[in-house]
């Protein structure tokens, strides 16, 4: 939870807009939590990006990959048990990552 909410404040800090967590330990294996959020622009975006992973290594926390950096529509921040969307507002609105992951919640339940 350390690195989750060392995030958050990144985020926070650089005014990233709705910020969301999710607990997908039930969904997947391949990690824990995912938190998306919202940049201005791809500029915005890759300052998050640049910011979360520079202050997760000094932090001590593997960055496990990072997706997207060049083009700065959807960055996606592989921490290990955290994995970070960063997007902008119009690829957030058409993949709806939220919804997703609550439909595969609704359905592991049935």
């Amino acid at each position: 939870m350390a690195l989750v909410r060392l995030a958050e404040g990144i985020l926070d800090e650089l005014q990233a807009a709705e910020v969301c967590l999710l607990d997908v330990r039930s969904q997947t294996e391949m990690t824990d939590f995912m938190l998306i959020a919202t940049g201005r622009n791809a500029r915005h975006i890759r300052a998050l990006a640049d910011r979360l992973t520079e202050r997760s290594k000094k932090a001590g926390h593997r960055v496990l990959g990072v997706e997207g950096l060049q083009w700065g529509e959807w960055v996606l921040i592989d921490l290990g048990d955290l994995v970070v969307h960063l997007m902008r507002q119009e690829t957030r609105d058409f993949y709806k990552l939220e919804d997703l992951w609550e439909f595969d919640s609704a359905a592991a339940g049935t």
